[in-house]
């Protein structure tokens, strides 16, 4: 059965804004599972992510401490749909990566990521799918706050799809 797929990383609450996006709330109510790859600041999102969501799967960032990094893993990992998905903040320099990160986790078949708020897809020659979702509070350089959903089915990721939210008023 479809498992339909939330990704988000870099929400930095309350500094770089007072909650998620309505967008990014609607979509958590309508995901199996959700991904979120660190940098929280504080723990009452985590908080109401873990009472909201059907399934959260996370890691703590860089930013992150105290009850966030002894309630979350540096590496959240999950099997979901026959696929091996794990989750951490950082993977360092973009030069590199593909082969960085398919040889640290040559276990897994998807691995989401934060730390840059840079949106980025590619697939390693190992057939990793990297995957970072950007951050749907703070663009810093990029021109959108932006989020991720995908489909887990029969052991493939579908319907990867980045999506752009509206400037904030």
């Amino acid at each position: 059965m479809p498992t339909r797929l939330l990704l988000l990383a870099d929400t930095h609450l309350p500094k770089r804004a007072r909650d998620l996006p309505a967008e990014v709330w609607h979509a958590v109510d309508d995901a199996d599972v959700v991904v979120h790859a660190g940098d929280w600041v504080d723990v009452a999102l985590l908080d109401e992510l873990e009472a909201r969501s059907a399934r959260l799967v996370a890691c703590w960032g860089n930013n992150d401490h105290g009850a966030l990094r002894e309630r979350l893993p540096e590496v959240g990992r999950i099997e979901v749909e026959g696929l091996a998905l794990g989750v951490v903040h950082e993977t360092g320099q973009a030069k590199g990566r593909e082969d960085r990160m398919s040889s640290a986790y040559a276990n897994l078949d998807v691995l989401v990521f934060g730390h840059s708020h840079i949106p980025w897809d590619t697939t390693t020659t190992t057939g990793l799918r990297l995957l970072n979702p950007g951050s749907p509070t703070d663009r810093r350089r990029q021109p959108h706050c932006t989020y991720m959903t995908a489909t887990a089915d029969d052991g493939e990721l579908r319907d990867v799809t980045l999506h752009r939210l509206p400037p904030r008023a």
